[in-house]
């Protein structure tokens, strides 16, 4: 598909670059944008927009963003040695790229990241480091180091809870709903919220770790060879692919328990609910044909898994982000229960 703009101009180019690195689909790319933009709007809820609203969008999608890509770069860097066996057309064992020439582009990425989230607030700034400072230590020592069972895959859902994280927490700091509870420190300054929100940023945080879960341990069924050599504790190395994909599915059981508090609770509306359990019925029919499978065949039906499963994290914000902004445009039109 042949893109849009002349191939030649600059703000292309790091687009083609990245579509290309991982094969993203253009689709992915999009929904990531979506995810960005929802959380916010979800802690903001259904109100006029500000300028202060627009300014936290705007730089909650390239911290994000950036941040995204840093962590895939750092990943990419780190289990080259994996991907080696498992992943052999990845730019680094496939010698599209020298590790040295993709450390200097996710120097770039991590570097917008954090000015993206300082350019928020401080309190922004404190969830990437600390994030980034764990990302790091985790795929470069801990997960090839750490003996306990299934380590790996129980932490690797972080960089993903951080979206939901930074999210709430941009709205608190810059445009404070609610001062029934507040925190003021040195340098961080004041964050503002209230217990109700603060348990729908709870729930948000579980609904993200159970369905990005759920997708990443099938994956690391279809990984386990490679994984194995190295040392990777996930859920398959320590326990045997079978339990693992019992272990999926029930993540992905717990995904739509999450996902349905969040409408019940939020400002989503049937809008966001019913295409919503459609995808999860969906999506947990390749789980159960996982459950089916044998040993031989789990490897290869994980992968497929897998991206189903990464698609429901994806298209479930595609549906929040679809909800909440029709919401803002006809705000005349009621969605009740």
């Amino acid at each position: 598909m042949k893109l849009p703009f002349p191939q030649s101009c600059p703000l292309i180019r790091p687009f083609k670059f990245l579509s290309r690195w991982r094969s993203l689909p253009p689709y992915e790319l999009l929904s990531y944008l979506f995810m960005y933009l929802s959380v916010p709007m979800l802690a903001f809820g259904i109100q006029p927009y500000t300028f202060d609203m627009y300014y936290v969008l705007l730089f909650t999608v390239i911290t994000m963003y950036a941040g995204f890509f840093a962590a895939l770069i750092w990943n990419d860097i780190t289990d080259s040695d994996i991907d080696a066996k498992v992943h052999p057309d990845r730019p680094i064992p496939s010698g599209r790229i020298s590790k040295k020439r993709f450390f200097e582009i996710a120097l770039v990425f991590s570097a917008l990241t954090f000015i993206g989230s300082i350019l928020i607030s401080v309190w922004c700034l404190l969830v990437v480091t600390g994030a980034a400072l764990f990302v790091a230590v985790h795929d470069k020592y801990l997960k090839k180091r750490v003996r306990f069972p299934a380590y790996s895959e129980i932490f690797t859902p972080i960089q993903w809870i951080v979206v939901a994280l930074f999210g709430y927490i941009a709205i608190w700091t810059v445009i404070p709903q609610s001062t029934q509870l507040t925190v003021t420190l040195p340098i961080l300054g004041s964050i503002w919220t209230n217990s109700f929100e603060l348990q729908n940023m709870l729930l948000l945080v579980l609904f993200i770790y159970f369905m990005d879960n759920a997708h990443d341990i099938p994956e690391g069924i279809h990984d386990i060879e490679g994984d194995r050599v190295q040392g990777v504790r996930t859920y398959a190395t320590s326990f045997g692919e079978r339990t693992a994909a019992y272990i999926s599915f029930f993540w992905f059981v717990f995904s739509i328990v999450f996902g349905t508090l969040l409408f019940l609770r939020t400002s989503l509306t049937l809008l966001f609910f019913i295409p919503f359990v459609l995808l999860w019925v969906y999506t947990i029919s390749f789980s159960i044909r996982l459950l089916k499978k044998d040993t031989v065949e789990m490897h290869t039906y994980g992968s497929v898994v897998g991206r189903k499963g990464f698609n429901f994290l994806l298209f479930s914000f595609d549906l929040m982000f679809l909800d909440l902004l029709l919401q803002l445009v006809f705000p005349a039109i009621s969605f009740p229960l």
